[in-house]
């Protein structure tokens, strides 16, 4: 049985030790509508696990359960910073999204989703949008980030960009002794969905900004913007917006940017942005320690979205989120006091606090349910 098991496992390593900080992994197969995806449960301590969904053309499934272990387990601290009651959850469908998707296979997906029988919330993420949810909410219950049609809380990037905006004044806060944004210069890396409404909210308090996209009628339209606004904004190319002379880099597009080759070129003083896992690798927080820079841990200041996503399981509110959304602020300040005291990287200083609301849900879970029988127990 033991070789059985060692051929059925993915490359050279066993399975459950790949997936040995997880508590389940859910492998999805539908020929009929083409559909390969993964489901990884990472913790369920704190409630249900929540996380968006990818579709992306993996190289193999390998590389696909390689992805969503890793961003699973990384919902369970964004939950946990965030103070939801939701644990840490993802999904990868395997496939090209301009190609590959169907009404179809988002319907199978959604019959998977509801056989965890909500153990597993989940909806949007790169490659996927709202309305391919909306084929999925005919099979199940357990979406959210739904179009506001359809009873959801719409564009999550709204409380994204705001909590940006409240982790930007903070760090003033921290630096500068004001949080005020005017008379700084921030360096945006992306104007998408969120880094373009974050410029616009700088601008307006009357912020200097270098800014970076791929699309050119984008970095035209922020200048034009700039105009009626205030404040004002020089364009600068793609791999110059490391070396700018800056108070604040703002990345809100790639992961990765902040590595070996780009940590020698950065002049600012604080790091504060949206995008996933900025960091090559967690080494890397200490290096920018060493250079006196301070660094906003992303999966605190981007978690605007994931509240609301969180918070339409209540019912639509968006000034109940936005209320939610202000506590970056404070949880922030925190974390940089902490940091401090403890002689640690902001980073490590974020990931005890959640591992502290984890271990202390925990054991409160344990306290409560000692001595009873198990609720799946009916019989005497």
């Amino acid at each position: 049985m033991a070789k059985q098991l060692e051929k059925s496992s993915i490359g050279n390593e066993d399975i459950f030790q790949k997936m040995a900080n997880h508590e389940q992994v859910v492998f999805c197969n539908d020929p009929a509508s083409g559909l390969r995806a993964i489901i990884a449960i990472h913790d369920t301590t704190l409630g249900p696990a929540l996380g968006g969904t990818r579709m992306y053309p993996y190289a193999s499934v390998d590389e696909a359960l390689k992805d969503v272990l890793r961003l699973s387990e990384g919902m369970t601290y964004k939950c946990a910073a965030a103070g939801l009651d939701f644990g840490g959850g993802k999904a990868v469908i395997i496939g090209n999204p301009e190609k590959d998707k169907s009404p179809a296979l988002f319907r199978a997906f959604g019959q998977f989703v509801d056989s965890l029988n909500g153990r597993f919330y989940t909806g949007t993420d790169m490659g996927t949008t709202m309305d391919d949810f909306v084929h999925a909410l005919k099979e199940t219950n357990f979406i959210n980030g739904i179009p506001e049609q359809y009873g959801g809380s719409g564009d999550s990037s709204i409380p994204t960009s705001q909590g940006v905006v409240y982790a930007l004044k903070a760090t003033n806060k921290y630096l500068f002794g004001s949080d005020h944004l005017s008379g700084k210069t921030y360096a945006i890396q992306g104007l998408g969905k969120v880094g373009y409404k974050v410029a616009e909210q700088l601008l307006e308090a009357g912020a200097n900004l270098f800014v970076t996209d791929i699309h050119e009628h984008v970095l035209k339209s922020i200048k034009e913007k700039s105009k009626e606004l205030g404040g004002s904004v020089t364009i600068v190319k793609s791999d110059e917006i490391y070396s700018v002379d800056a108070d604040v880099f703002v990345p809100c597009a790639l992961g990765g940017v902040i590595n070996d080759e780009t940590i020698p070129r950065l002049k600012v003083k604080a790091i504060v942005g949206s995008a996933n896992n900025q960091l090559l690798s967690d080494h890397h927080a200490k290096l920018l320690e060493e250079k006196g820079i301070l660094y906003a841990p992303d999966y605190i200041v981007n978690a605007g979205g994931l509240i609301q996503v969180a918070d339409e399981l209540y019912g639509p509110n968006k000034e109940r989120v936005l209320l939610k959304t202000k506590e970056i602020y404070r949880s922030l300040l925190e974390i940089f006091k902490q940091a401090d005291l403890d002689c640690i990287t902001t980073v490590e200083a974020a990931n005890r606090k959640c591992q502290k609301t984890i271990e202390d849900q925990r054991n409160r879970n344990s306290f409560f349910t000692r001595g009873r029988k198990p609720k799946w127990n009916i019989k005497e």
